[in-house]
């Protein structure tokens, strides 16, 4: 049976409740013991999946095809543990199921209410996989004190009650405000989110305090004292130079030693934090520097391409080089020539995105990098770009273009290249989709195999010829044009296990310019590199070396 550890926040929201709760878990991991991370979210979407980058950053998508917040991506980028459906829950989605099993008749004609109906259904889903590991770290969206959010506190507290004593801790996440003019650092609002949390049945036994400067010993001993909890359970937080720094910062702070004697063991193994000594050693030491151009339509907000980011340092730290990554608004290129805003660089990657703003401007950059011989990495719409841009200027197809742009215009303007997905194999089922179905949860989501062509430069980088990836998309691109693109220099050298959908193409006369449909950054971890982003930054590597 798993102990518990509920991570709440207060004050302000993004204080890095995420980040925290991720170094706590590879700290335990590093003490041996295996675990399990998770996140409630207050919302009513049922999940992320529909809702605008500029709204809530980059989705995160497990390998059984959830639709999860950007924290589940931190999660596995720290711990390696694979993130499931069961780990990313919403009061939207919680609150659809309630209401069909009301619908069932499953109530037996009682009133159904948010105690105790909604708090069971949510405490269903904490017992989930309870007997897999030693710790479940369970994040709560939001802050202490949200309306939204007291069902899940409500459920938390019920749930520490009903759990033998000593089986759930409870870390809160607070901020300490530095007023510059008188020179100290205010604890009351930290005080008072105590308090707000305590008058709804919970006393935290862990705080962790982010803070801009130090924390002298007399504020600490204040916020222990009108916080009630011991001295050696208030854990600074300061900011970092790299989110890769957090857990030998947490450890030196003695966070995952104030929470294991909150639980009372007092026989936890030493922790081997090599790895993360590792991580730091590559991140602070680089032997080089690389600038690499996202060309993407969400760049106003950097969190809607977090793991592309962070896939990126990894690609530097496998490579010991620095990467320097600029965002590129791929608007600019409907108006202007691509060229004067690309050259510099020493490699491209062109991101996901929905929708036709911004796809003339990818195309443009995909052409350059291919003229150019400058590496490029183009992932989902990135590679159906790419392939737009080949049919059109390198194959004739002067109208090609994707039916997802012609969707949203209701016409039809283009040789429709990229298809709308109507079916595929998932499993050992088919999976059929209208192009008027409901948009969340719709698309090819989660994890499918796929086939690599012996010789080729994907295959070469993987050192296989069968992987599997993860995927988020709608659309496809069409192998009716296979043989014409071929033909001029365009090999499609990952294929479905049936044939069918291409996962993969490259350019076989260019150093590197590889498109993916599926989305290889979100498996990558600083410790494990995904090995596409690992050579692309090789390439970049190269690249910088001849200017």
């Amino acid at each position: 049976m798993a102990r518990y550890i509920f991570i709440t926040g207060g004050v302000v929201s993004s204080l890095g409740k995420g980040l925290a709760s991720a170094a706590l878990g590879a700290l335990l991991q590093a003490r041996g013991y295996s675990v399990r991370l998770r996140k409630l979210d207050p919302y009513l979407n049922v999940d992320p999946g529909t809702m605008s980058p500029f709204e809530h950053g980059e989705v995160f998508v497990t390998d059984d095809g959830a639709e999860t917040d950007l924290d589940l991506g931190h999660y596995e980028r720290f711990t390696g543990v694979a993130a499931r459906k069961t780990d990313s829950v919403s009061s939207g989605r919680v609150y659809s199921t309630v209401l069909e099993k009301e619908r069932r008749g499953d109530y037996l004609g009682k009133t159904i209410q948010v105690v105790p109906h909604v708090t069971n259904q949510i405490k269903e889903f904490l017992d989930i996989g309870d007997d897999e590991v030693d710790f479940m770290l369970c994040e709560i969206g939001g802050t202490v004190g949200d309306i939204e959010g007291l069902p899940f506190f409500e459920a938390i507290r019920q749930f520490s009650h009903d759990r033998p004593r000593g089986e759930c801790v409870f870390m809160h996440l607070t901020l300490l405000p530095y007023l510059a003019a008188s020179g100290e650092l205010k604890t009351k609002p930290t005080q008072h989110s105590v308090k707000e949390l305590q008058s709804i049945g919970i006393a935290p036994d862990v705080l962790v305090c982010r803070s801009e400067h130090p924390i002298p010993e007399k504020e600490r001993e204040k916020i222990a004292l009108f916080c009630n909890v011991r001295k050696e359970c208030v854990v600074a937080a300061y900011d970092l130079k790299s989110i890769y720094e957090a857990p030998l910062a947490y450890h030196r702070q003695g966070l995952d030693q104030a929470v294991l004697d909150a639980f009372q063991i007092a026989s936890a193994p030493k922790p081997d934090l090599a790895r993360w000594h590792d991580v730091y050693d590559r991140i602070h030491n680089p032997e080089g520097e690389v600038k690499i151009a996202v060309v993407g339509k969400y760049v106003q907000l950097e969190d809607a391409y977090k793991s592309f980011k962070e896939a990126l340092t990894h690609g530097g730290m496998h490579n010991r080089v620095k990467v320097k990554v600029e965002w590129v608004d791929a608007e600019i290129f409907d108006r202007e020539d691509a060229a004067p805003h690309l050259e510099g660089y020493h490699a491209i990657l062109v991101p996901g995105g929905f929708g036709e703003r911004g796809t003339e401007g990818k195309i443009k950059a995909a052409q350059f990098a291919r003229e150019r011989k400058i590496p490029y990495f183009g992932i989902c719409l990135g590679m159906q770009m790419a392939v737009i841009e080949a049919a059109r200027n390198v194959a004739g197809i002067k109208s090609a273009g994707s039916e997802e742009f012609d969707h949203e215009a209701g016409e039809k303007r283009f040789e429709p290249v990229v298809y709308h997905l109507k079916e595929w194999v998932q499993g050992n089922h088919m999976v059929a989709r209208k192009s008027d179905d409901d948009k969340g949860g719709t698309m090819r989501l989660g994890a499918y195999d796929a086939t690599l062509t012996e010789g080729s430069k994907v295959a070469e980088i993987y050192g296989a010829t069968a992987i599997e990836e993860r995927h988020r998309h709608r659309y496809e691109v069409d192998t009716k044009y296979r043989d014409q693109l071929e033909s001029r220099g365009m090999l499609f050298s990952g294929m479905s296990p049936d044939g069918k959908l291409p996962e993969i193409v490259e350019w076989s006369d260019h150093p590197w310019f590889i498109g993916v449909q599926f989305h290889p950054e979100l498996k990558s971890k600083p410790f494990a590199p995904h090995p596409l982003f690992a050579d692309f930054v090789r390439a970049a590597v190269e690249v910088s070396r001849l200017v």
